[in-house]
Order: structure tokens, then sequence, then C-alpha cells
């Protein structure tokens, strides 16, 4: 989908743990302390600075709640500030003080408001499978992306009061 979508790619995140679904050795390498190394996430960075190089937006709001995991330090410490240096946008949905809007929703990609793609994880996080939903349900999705957004703010924000929370 990524090669194909014109507009937009959104991305929902609800777990507080993905540390099965790749990048175990950064996680590693994180958890034990080490420095970010300077081409981590190289290849995803490169594909986000040509989509939003062209026009294209691709963007994600994770829902929490506080205190971070240790994976969820790693992914916002490192994952989100450095995407973002190429144009990738994340907003968080913080739910420690507040009631999830969205709660049972699950992760999903959504593009150009018209293909949804629904993640699927197990209890340790890894991914078990993608699933598209027919064309006919993606307005479900875009009202969910619509929410989604709506209760989030913009992560640098939520970070500059909330890291290593």
């Amino acid at each position: 989908m990524f090669d194909t979508f014109e507009r937009e790619a959104f991305r929902l995140e609800t777990l507080a743990d993905y540390s099965k679904s790749g990048n175990a050795d950064a996680y590693q390498a994180f958890l034990s302390g080490q420095p970010q190394p300077t081409d981590y996430n190289e290849s995803w960075l490169s594909e986000v600075r040509a989509h939003t190089g062209d026009g294209r937006r691709i963007c994600r709001v994770h829902i929490l709640s506080r205190p971070l995991t240790p994976y969820l330090r790693f992914e916002l410490g490192w994952g989100y500030r450095r995407n973002a240096t190429g144009g990738e946008e994340f907003f968080i949905l913080d739910t420690t003080d507040k009631p999830n809007p969205l709660e049972g929703v699950e992760d999903f990609w959504l593009f150009d408001e018209g293909t949804a793609v629904v993640m699927r994880y197990d209890d340790t996080g890894a991914v078990t499978g993608r699933d598209t939903v027919p064309e006919s349900r993606a307005q479900e999705f875009v009202a969910i992306r619509d929410t989604a957004l709506a209760h989030a703010e913009p992560f640098s924000e939520w970070w500059k009061k909330h890291a290593g929370t």
C-alpha cells in the first residue's frame, strides 16, 4: 500500500509493547543504555522522506497511558523523534487521566480514506496477521481516525511535558 497511496497514510497504534514485531536488536541496545545509532531506522526514514517530499502525508496516533512501558520509551524516544525529521507526523492520545474514546479499537493503517488494513498482534506484541477491510467499511476507519486526531495532541508538545514518564 505504501507504493500506491496518493495523499495520506494514517496509522492508529494501541499497544504498549510491539517489541516482538521488529527492531529487536535496536530495542535491546536501547534497554542496555547504548546511544541511538546515527543510521537507526534509515530505510523507513528514507521512505518517509520520499513520500512527504512528494506532498503525501504519513501520520500516526498512539493511544497510551503513563507510566510508559520500556518499549514505549524506546518507540517514542528513538522512533518517533527520528522519524519526525523525515516529515512523519505523530500524535499522542494519552488516556492516563481520561477515558479512552476508542476503547477496543484495533491497530490499523488507513490509506487515502479508502483502504484500511487491520493489524493483528498476539499477547507478546508480535504481528500475527494483516486484514484488508472491504472498501465499503472505509468510512468506519475514517471516523476512528478523526476521533483519534480530535482527542490527541501533537507528539512534540506531549513529549516536552511527559518524556520519561
